[in-house]
């Protein structure tokens, strides 16, 4: 798993001195948890439900900074989440995908953080996640689902991953280096 690691640090190398604002987003049991200490601490860590909600800021290379939000409610993400938008250069949005019934939930929440005006223009990568699991849909039905295929004025990918065992986190992580250089290229002019 040092291989994780490793390809980890190159793409967060790539952005050499550039700081930018993640957020990692999703509905509860999505598995925003499990992923954000697959990265952290390269591990599979049991984790509960959480309650309310935790900030966490992670530095783990040079100038990219990881601001995580791990949200344990359901429901929409309330008025007091706008403030944690500004300034945001990329979106992780963890999608459960082997939970067909909560798609259009999912659908919904991520609808609800994209139209948020400090979230105009955000690049984003959808972590199909729970690939590992027999009802987990591909990564393009998924974008059909989130109604994906339709959406302007972001840009965005689906990468199907498993935050168990860390497979697909990295190249997810690789796409949106790129879009958000691009994002922060085009937002300098």
């Amino acid at each position: 798993m040092g291989a994780l690691l490793s390809s980890l640090y190159q793409t967060l190398m790539s952005f050499s001195g550039t700081k930018a604002r993640i957020l990692l987003l999703g509905l509860d049991a999505a598995g925003k948890t499990t992923l954000l200490y697959k990265l952290k601490l390269n591990e599979m860590v049991c984790t509960t439900p959480t309650i309310g909600f935790n900030l966490e800021t992670l530095e783990p290379i040079r100038n990219v900074t990881f601001t995580v939000w791990d949200v344990g409610s359901k429901g929409r993400i309330g008025p007091l989440w706008k403030h944690y938008f500004v300034n945001t250069d990329g979106l992780v949005y963890v999608v459960d995908s082997a939970d067909p019934e909560r798609f259009e939930e999912a659908r919904m929440e991520l609808i609800a953080i994209l139209e948020n005006d400090e979230m105009r223009g955000v690049p984003f990568v959808v972590m199909a996640n729970k690939q590992d699991l027999p009802r987990a849909r591909k990564p393009m039905d998924l974008a059909e689902a989130l109604g994906l295929i339709k959406m302007e004025g972001h840009q965005w990918h689906v990468q199907g991953c498993c935050a168990t065992t860390g497979d697909g986190l990295v190249e997810g992580l690789e796409v949106l280096t790129n879009l958000v250089k691009q994002f922060q290229k085009n937002k300098s002019f």
